[in-house]
């Protein structure tokens, strides 16, 4: 296992400048706090149940050149990413002082259409003669991405199956939603006019023009403390800090190559629900190969399935942030999350398959679920180089569910339009040394779940049930975690979409324990009769019937004492 090592005893004596430990630990926090402080703002002013109770939302700060400082401790697949989002603002226009930048193009810097991303460029010290605007160039940068519960296209919520991103929503390049200050009205009447909820959206896009005022407000406090030269130095330490303690845990790997596949169901369109014959889509591969020597890392996806006809394809900020993610975790927590991590390791992502889509691939899926499958893929390579190391596969999927229609009860909404999101826990895998946890979401989602007392008073739905979905994680030594039980009543015709995986081969086990239960879909309709649904599909419900959605369990982690044949292990199969 890498050896931790604490700022106040790291190497700091070979940088060109003087680095007090101390102060690096300080400027560390402070710059985690002003992430963390405008996530709280966000969260707080948000009107959507997804932002505001979900936490679907990540704030990071950035330095001169883009490069990350810090995270908030939100949703590991928004922050991993992001930063191609501020590297695509930065591209298409001068920022200049109180200019926010909107975007959500995938393959302009964005993930998927409903990730809504602001940047926002940080000018320290009064502008000048000498100094104008037009001339300065930002000391910092501060972003943030929420996932807009609809962002328009051909289904409620912009997550159903689509072939082309064109049916997925409102595709925006990056665009000045704040020009000098001012809101830039005809960019907000151009989003609003193509959306279902367009005074949520409002609502949700001025709670991220706010928490980017209040990094900025933060760092020009900062500045002006301690100083704009001791403050951009530290900055430069924090990166180089962290890419020195990349390479220390990677040097302590054993030098060698290490693959792993995995798979996808399906697109969920080549064969959309089962064809009359039950034909089901093909898997879609995941293949890695990493490579680890001299404190380096080489991940390579060469051999993924050609992007595919469905929506789970993901663009190339997805692969990154994957890797980001699991090498992430090979670190103690005390490490500063910034953009050194990533530089000692070298990401391939072949153009054109589902690791690297082009347009026009629809790509909703990809941001949510092949993000987790390369998660998956990842560790399952690495377990090969630290077996004790790295867990069996959690869920893998991030069940998610989107509904819409009208709103019939008699309140203040009656008739409205409504458009709900939200993804659903499961099992984490178990681990080298204890089991797994049972009902949570685990990975590249870091979100919670919208209280039952707010998704009823929101929403025309019932909750029927939520409950541990008992049993459902591999046996092993150490036993994977539960996933979970929701049916939902809905209580108007609903359009009900679902995107989700593992639906057909349950979480791999690790050190021969077994796989995890797969997830189930189904609805039971007014009549009493119950279909089954595929993980992947939309469908219009009529008032009364009953959704129910059972969550993948986790893999287990090494042979049972006492193991029966009841549970194939990862090898069985």
């Amino acid at each position: 296992m890498p050896k931790r090592v604490p700022i106040a005893k790291a190497n700091l004596a070979a940088r060109k400048s003087p680095v007090d430990p101390t102060r690096l630990e300080i400027f560390k926090n402070i710059f985690h706090s002003v992430a963390e402080e405008m996530g709280a703002a966000l969260r707080r002013s948000a009107f959507s149940p997804n932002i505001k109770e979900r936490r679907d939302y990540s704030c990071a700060v950035y330095d001169t050149e883009g490069r990350v400082l810090a995270m908030g401790d939100h949703m590991p697949v928004h922050l991993g990413s992001m930063p191609a989002s501020v590297a695509a603002a930065r591209a298409a226009f001068a920022l200049e002082p109180g200019d926010i930048a909107l975007l959500n193009d995938p393959f302009a810097g964005g993930t998927h259409l409903p990730d809504l991303t602001m940047v926002m460029a940080v000018f320290v010290g009064a502008q000048t003669a000498e100094r104008p605007s037009r001339a300065r160039v930002p000391e910092f940068y501060v972003a943030n991405r929420a996932h807009h519960a609809d962002v328009g296209g051909a289904l409620a919520g912009s997550m159903g199956p689509a072939r082309e991103i064109f049916q997925e929503g409102i595709r925006i390049p990056a665009v000045k939603i704040i020009r000098r200050g001012e809101l830039n009205a005809d960019v907000m009447a151009l989003l609003l006019a193509n959306v279902r909820t367009p005074a949520e959206r409002e609502g949700d896009l001025a709670a991220q023009i706010a928490a980017c005022r209040i990094g900025e407000r933060r760092l020009s406090e900062i500045v002006a403390k301690y100083g704009a030269g001791e403050v951009a130095a530290y900055g430069r330490h924090l990166l180089d800090y962290s890419a020195d303690m990349m390479r220390a845990a990677l040097c302590e790997m054993p030098t060698g190559v290490y693959c792993a596949d995995d798979f996808l169901d399906g697109d969920g369109v080549s064969h959309a629900a089962h064809d009359a014959d039950g034909a089901r889509d093909a898997p879609l591969r995941i293949r890695v190969r990493i490579e680890i020597a001299r404190g380096r890392a080489k991940v390579d996806f060469t051999g993924s399935s050609p992007q595919c006809a469905g929506n789970v394809n993901a663009v190339e900020a997805i692969a990154v942030s994957a890797v980001y993610y699991v090498f992430r975790c090979l670190l103690s927590e005390d490490v500063p999350a910034t953009s050194g991590l990533i530089s000692p390791v070298q990401v391939i992502a072949p153009s054109g398959t589902i690791v690297n889509a082009q347009p026009p691939a629809a790509v909703a899926g990809g941001n949510v679920e092949t993000s987790q499958r390369m998660v998956d893929t990842l560790l399952r390579a690495l377990a090969k180089a630290v077996p004790n190391r790295i867990p069996a596969a959690s869920q893998g999927t991030m069940n998610n569910l989107t509904l819409g229609g009208r709103d019939p009860r008699d309140n203040a909404r009656h008739n409205a339009p409504f458009a709900y999101y939200e993804t659903t826990a499961g099992g984490m895998g178990a681990r080298p040394t204890k089991d797994g946890v049972s009902a949570v979401h685990t990975h590249m989602t870091n979100s919670w779940n919208t209280p039952i007392e707010v998704f009823e008073q929101v929403y025309p739905v019932r909750m029927r049930r939520y409950a541990v979905r008992r049993g459902s994680g591999g046996r092993g030594r150490h036993n994977g975690g539960d996933g979970i039980i929701r049916e939902i009543e809905l209580l108007a015709d609903t359009q009900v979409g679902l995107l989700c995986d593992r639906r057909l081969r349950g979480p791999y086990g690790l050190a021969g324990g077994a796989e995890g239960e797969p997830g189930k879909n189904s609805i039971t309709h007014p009549n009493g009769t119950s279909t089954s649904l595929p993980g992947k599909c939309t469908l219009e419900a009529k008032a009364g019937s009953v959704l129910k959605i059972e969550t993948p369990g986790g893999g287990g982690w090494g042979r049972a004492p006492n193991a029966g044949r009841s549970r194939k292990t990862s090898k069985q199969r």
